[in-house]
């Protein structure tokens, strides 16, 4: 798949050209190249709208303000985990929790160290 990609922080420079490699199971009969592309965006919009807009609704992540690139790191990997823990225990039936939020509202130090040592 190709795409052009600009970065932020260099707004003056012309996009660069990128060519996306994917693999899959699929075979050229089950699946043309317009049913492939489909595939491919939608995978890619339930990422972006269920992990990154769960983290930026229950964490606030777009309003963080981390200057340090180090301490971003660290936070965006913080809220990686507990998004993790939170979806295997929703789908192991562990939690009656509803939401993220909820569930992140209900744990405690104590709570939470078990389910990091499994």
């Amino acid at each position: 798949m190709e795409r052009f990609s600009q970065p932020h922080h260099e707004p003056k420079e012309s996009a660069s050209r990128e060519i996306g490699y994917y693999a899959t199971s699929l075979s050229v009969e089950e699946c043309d190249a317009p049913a492939l592309l489909k595939l491919i965006r939608g995978h890619w919009s339930a990422i972006e709208n269920g992990t990154h807009h769960r983290r930026d609704i229950t964490f606030a992540e777009d309003d963080c303000r981390t200057a340090n690139r180090k301490g971003a790191a660290i936070l965006a990997s913080l809220r990686n985990l507990a998004n993790g823990i939170y979806e295997l225990q929703k789908e192991r039936k562990n939690t009656s929790a509803d939401s993220l939020r909820s569930w992140c509202q209900q744990q405690t130090f104590g709570s939470a160290w078990p389910l990091l040592n499994r």
